[in-house]
């Protein structure tokens, strides 16, 4: 490796979680903050994650029946 061109590497880096989880990891950074993490990620913890796919649906079901409305009164 070349001198003096590489980053401080942190071998003790502290990782803070949105759930509240602190975990130490290696890292240019001295502190990192992350969104999700092992300990709240669904996949680990087995939890499903609740999604609002419901009212999406309704959106576009209502937005196409908005459509479908306004083609028939151009036709009449």
């Amino acid at each position: 490796m070349k001198k003096d061109i590489h980053p401080q590497f942190y071998t003790d880096a502290k990782a803070s979680c949105a759930c509240g989880a602190i975990f130490a990891v290696g890292s240019t950074k001295q502190e990192l903050t992350v969104e999700i993490c092992s300990n709240c990620h669904p996949f680990f913890t087995g939890a499903d994650k609740i999604v609002d796919t419901a009212g999406r649906i309704d959106r576009f079901k209502a937005k196409q029946a908005k459509s479908a409305a306004k083609k028939t009164s151009k036709k009449a």
